[in-house]
């Protein structure tokens, strides 16, 4: 888990920078906003802010043999780390009234300031790999922050909006088109000394059969049609477990979609039929697809096919929202996380990181599906064609899409 010394200069800016951009996605809130929680996957903003910083106060000063500023926060503020303890209930966090909103704000800046001083240390060695994992940790936390308040905000009756002046101009969606690959023995997995997460690794040879892959992501008007030709109605298409959540929920059209309107992050509009579809379920991306005469890619065959990809759009980008595709071979890293038919496994010779870190991913590898590619949420630098984003086939308060492949000659 160390890295050299020589490796690590800038990387205490870069996660000061980056602990600066969380607070920015938090401020066109009120403060009321930072505390509620609309469903147990969500947490409450507060609580990411709070979550983050505890993160570091633990893994990276507490490694350094600094006091916390509050032990009680190893119980608050814990997210799933059996090691560390017992931890408040997920779907209690909006419960914690208390620490309020200003005494988060100042736990973050004590940790911040104690962060800043490691800069030169030559400590920095013993925490540095800590301290990278814990910036990308705090990227997924932006992503998770923006899109628990788009949950959150559209719970509201009033579909308060959490910005507004953002909507393009519109224009047509390009013709869908495929991209042919012959297959054959391939690579996949991260290499190379940059970061990754354990999930990533190692890189291994995978063989392709030959296949198709769509040039673009499923557009609304397209997903449309199918809703309009009855798919929700018709229980061929869709497998047995996802039969059963229609069935139990009436779910009949995506998240978010309410007669031909859709909530956003800024505010309620239109569907744009030209846009991607998303907040789609595995179960509803898996039912287009076979409506479409087509599949859902493996999660080897989108990497293997990204690599000449042109990226879409990202939280810096400042949509909040999946743009119309470009002409070419293009989203597949940007605008919305695509979900393949690959369950959520190791990789031959996956080996966890030792001691706490070893509960980052490993032990979710059990009914959860892997999404590609990053959305429109995700920070810029946190994407990479090798990242495996996971959900159960249930989720789609994330921005979901759906990519469409075909087994080729």
């Amino acid at each position: 888990m160390h890295r050299r010394i020589e490796d690590l200069a800038g990387l205490v800016a870069r996660v000061l920078t980056t602990r600066r951009a969380t607070i920015a996605l938090a401020e066109p809130l009120e403060q009321e906003d930072w505390v509620a929680q609309s469903m147990p996957d969500a947490s409450p903003v507060k609580w990411h802010l709070a979550h983050t910083t505890w993160f570091f106060e633990r893994f990276v000063l507490g490694a350094l043999g600094f006091e916390p500023v509050d032990p009680r926060n190893d119980y608050l503020f814990n997210s799933y780390y059996e090691s560390v303890g017992k931890r408040v209930e997920r779907a209690k966090r909006g419960l914690l009234t208390r620490p309020t909103a200003r005494e988060v704000l100042a736990y973050r800046r004590t940790i911040d300031e104690r962060l800043a001083a490691l800069e030169g240390s030559p400590r920095l060695a013993e925490v540095g790999a800590a301290l990278e994992l814990g910036l990308h940790h705090e990227e997924q936390h932006q992503e998770l922050l923006l899109t628990d308040v788009k949950h959150l905000l559209s719970e509201n009756p009033l579909a308060p909006a959490y910005r507004r002046g953002h909507s393009p101009a519109p224009r047509p969606a390009p013709q869908l088109a495929w991209r042919d690959f012959a297959g054959g023995v391939a690579e996949i997995g991260h290499r190379g000394s940059a970061f990754s997460f354990d999930n990533e690794r190692p890189r291994h040879k995978v063989y392709l059969a030959p296949f198709r892959i769509a040039t673009r992501l499923v557009t609304a008007g397209e997903y449309r049609a199918f809703v309009a030709s009855g798919g929700y109605r018709k229980p061929e298409l869709w497998l047995s477990e996802g039969w059963a959540w229609i069935q139990a929920g009436a779910h009949a059209a995506p998240l978010y979609w309410r007669d031909g309107m859709h909530f956003t992050l800024d505010g309620e509009r239109a569907i744009d039929d030209a846009e991607p579809v998303t907040h789609v379920t595995y179960y509803e991306a898996d039912a287009f697809a076979r409506w479409a005469g087509a599949r859902l890619p493996t999660e080897a065959e989108w990497e293997h096919a990204a690599a000449d990809a042109t990226p879409g759009g990202f939280v810096e980008d400042g949509h909040l929202h999946p743009r119309v595709a470009a002409e070419g071979f293009t989203q597949m890293l940007g605008d919305a996380w695509e979900w393949t038919a690959s369950a959520y496994a190791p990789y031959p010779g996956f080996a966890p990181l030792e001691g706490a870190f070893g509960e980052y991913n490993g032990k979710f590898m059990v009914s959860q599906m892997v999404l590609r590619g990053g959305s429109c949420a995700t920070p810029r630098g946190h994407a990479r064609t090798t990242y495996r984003n996971f959900f159960p086939p249930s989720a789609a308060w994330q921005f979901s899409g759906i990519r469409l492949a075909k087994d080729g000659a």
